[in-house]
Parts: C-alpha cells; structure tokens; sequence
C-alpha cells in the first residue's frame, strides 16, 4: 500500500464484499452482480456524481472477471492513446470476446465526437469491453451510435448510513489513521460537506486529522468547520466544488438575482468548468423556473447552448453572462415542472389506463368496425376552435394537473382555460 496515495486512494475497495452503496447494480439482487459473477460483461456507461465508486466497481469488474484492464482519462487522451491501448487490447486476448480486455474511460463525455468514433469499431467487433464514467448525462454527451453499444447504469450518491460505515473503516483499516485514537463524535458537518461524494469524505478526514499535533483527536461539527475553513479549496470542474457552486448559481438566477448569478459564473468560468455545462443548466432551468411566465426565456437558453457549441472560450463567456442576466430578470414559474410532476405521480398510482375510444386512432377496418374514433369532435370544425370533450381516461376525469402561474402571461392562460373548461376544471 503506497503511504503516499490520498485516503480514498488507500481504502479503495478491491472486492464486491467491501463496495459500498450502490445496491441496486451490485447488491444481491442487483442488475450486475450475477453478470459479474459469470463474467458476462457487456460495454457499459457509469453515470452519476464524482465520489460515487465508478472507477472503483470499473476496476472490481475486472478483477473479478479475471480481465485485462486498461485506463484512460478524456483529459488527457487522445485518438492515438485509444488506439495504442486497442492494439495492446487485441494482442493480450481482444479477440477472444467472452474474457475481452476492459478498456476504462474516466469523464468519457469529455472526448470529442471523433475520439468516441474511434471506439466504435473495437466496442462492435468485441475487442475491448468498454467501461465509461462520467457526471453528465450520457444522452448529451456521448455519441448515439456509440452509446446504442453500451448498457447505461446509474450511480447514486453515498446516503448518510454509508458515509459514515466508510469513515468507521477508515479510521479502523487504514494504517496511518488507525495508530491514532479518533474518537466520531458528531459527524453531520463532515457529511454536509462531501455531499455524498465519498472521495471528498475522506479527503477532508484526511485534512483534518493531518492538522491535529496530537494523536487522541476528537471530531465534532465545530473543530470540522473551523479546520476546513482554514483549508479552503479552490473550485474543482471535477468534483470538489462542483456541484455547490452550480447549485448557488441556480438559485441565484430562480431568486431573480443577477448579480450574484454572474459572480457564480464568474467562479466557474475561471475555475475552467464546461461551458457547454452551465449552459445546459441554465436551458433546464427556463423550462423548469420559467416555463410559461415567459416561453422566450427557454428559446433565450437554446440559443445560447447552442452559440456555446459553436463559438467556445472565450467569447462564450459573454453570451453565458446576457442568458443568465435574461434569466434571472425574468418571471418566474414552476407550473410546468409541477405539472408533469404531478401527471407522473398519478401515472404511477392508476396504471396504464385505456385511452378512451373517442380519441383512439383508427388505422384499420377492424379498428373502425370496433368504434375506435366514433364521436370525436375535430375543434376546428367549431366555433372558437373549441369542442368541449373528455381526453382524459374515465377513472381520472376532471383531474387537474396544471395550474398556470400568477404572472401576465400565465394568467391569460387561466382565463383562457377558465372560458373553456368552466364547468369540468377550477381555474
């Protein structure tokens, strides 16, 4: 074991027995573990937030499977790194495709679209099994054709039982902190800070039993909140500060506040996050904060996505800094959000209910024959463009998801609904 290496280095778990969290692709039951077990390993994308055990279940997989392993980081990899390692890959077993060599990409959705092409061909013809981690939606960043190759699986982050089992282990395996005598007298402000990343949990364990002289150290709230606050770490894209300054700067844009939206920007521009990133966020966020009180705000955002795409560092930043300043002039409303919320919930609760015949679709004779599309009244065959009919199933009829706003163009939506649905919804 190498002294040197970061705690979370030093305690990474090498079996399926001492893997944390993540039950419901390892657990007994999980949707991995017995393909583990067999050793059918299909190419894969690990998806979730940093500290949530991707790299390490990556390097288990293999060493349970009994495979050759190979990594690589998008940082700092290009084509002919992916192609060194292919040919490594087809000479040490690649061809034999039941124990073909893992091939594992840290932050994947960093490549480029001609890095992840470059994949492809090893993926399908089976000479690499590939494993990718990344924090961002595979759906956005990984290529279509590539990601149609690969099963993705959803990491979650640690929950407090699992944070704190994993500082009882490091405090009664690691060999440096178990010659001291440390004594988890409250744990909440340690827990708070890592925000179920389990990397940056024992990365500040570590840095504040490094700053004790003594070796009986007793850890409270106020001793970890006066230690970190000494030890402040610059924003960190990959992980430390990501997901804190993103969350300040959201909140500061749904709280119509645009100058601390700009200095959150500000904070990650020059911490050099994904500009593409930010500027999803802010594309979800006019949906999500906005919606209908101002529909031109969510075109504001594609625009921007897309001029990000385009343009890149640094005069995106001026675009990023006018969308953010938009959005948080704007008003604000969640009734979409709310709605769709709303409508799944009660999809889960009523099941898949019949679409009434009325508004079935009639392709073919047996289908006329059976009524499909009898009675359905075309609204632009009457007045107003306007038919007053049920669309919903009869078991949830009347039921109202969405409830417009209180701002000027969401209350016209009211009235507008309210003078054609006065007798079926409350608007």
């Amino acid at each position: 074991m190498n002294t040197n290496a970061p705690l979370a280095e030093r305690l990474r778990p090498q079996t399926l027995e001492d893997y944390l969290s993540q039950t419901h692709l390892v657990g007994p039951n999980g949707t991995l573990t017995r393909q583990i077990e067999q050793g059918l390993i299909p190419s894969m994308v690990f998806w979730g937030p940093p500290g949530t055990g991707k790299t390490t279940l990556a390097h288990i997989i293999a060493n349970v499977s009994e495979r050759p392993f190979y990594a690589l980081s998008a940082i700092n990899s290009g084509v002919k790194d992916i192609r060194d390692v292919i040919d490594k890959a087809k000479q040490s077993g690649g061809l034999f495709t039941t124990r073909n060599p893992i091939l594992f990409i840290d932050e994947i959705h960093r490549f480029s679209k001609s890095q992840q092409d470059s994949l492809l061909q090893a993926v399908e013809k089976g000479w690499i099994t590939l494993i990718g981690a990344t924090t961002e939606n595979p759906s956005f960043e990984v290529i279509p054709a590539l990601l149609s190759r690969c099963q993705v699986y959803i990491l979650h982050p640690f929950d407090k039982s699992n944070l704190e089992e994993l500082l009882k282990r490091a405090i009664e395996r690691d060999d440096y902190l178990s010659q001291k005598t440390i004594t988890l007298k409250e744990t909440n402000a340690l827990l708070r800070l890592s925000g179920g990343d389990a990397r940056k949990l024992l990365n500040i364990f570590e840095l504040i039993i490094s700053s004790f002289t003594t070796d009986v150290i007793e850890i409270t709230d106020k001793v970890v909140l006066e230690k970190v606050q000494n030890n402040t770490v610059r924003y960190d894209k990959t992980g430390e500060q990501h997901y804190d300054i993103i969350s300040a700067f959201i909140k500061s844009i749904r709280g119509s506040d645009p100058n601390a939206a700009v200095y959150w920007l500000a904070r990650m521009i020059e911490g050099g996050e994904d500009l593409k990133f930010i500027a999803r966020r802010m594309l979800i966020l006019a949906s999500e904060d906005i919606g209908n009180a101002n529909p031109t705000a969510l075109v504001m955002a594609n625009s921007t996505f897309q001029a990000v795409s385009t343009i890149g560092y640094p005069e995106s930043r001026i675009i990023l800094s006018q969308c953010a300043t938009y959005l948080a002039c704007s008003p604000k409303s969640n009734a979409a959000y709310e709605a769709i919320g709303k409508a799944q919930q009660l999809v889960r609760e009523t099941g898949d209910l019949s679409v009434p015949l009325e508004i079935r679709n009639a392709p073919t004779k047996l289908m006329k024959e059976l009524g499909y599309g009898d009675n359905y009244k075309y609204a632009h065959h009457y007045e107003d463009h306007f038919a007053d009919q049920e669309f919903l199933p009869d078991s949830i009829s009347n039921t109202k998801l969405y409830d417009p706003g209180n701002n000027p163009r969401e209350d016209a939506q009211r009235h507008f609904l309210k003078s054609r649905w006065k007798d079926k919804y409350d608007y």
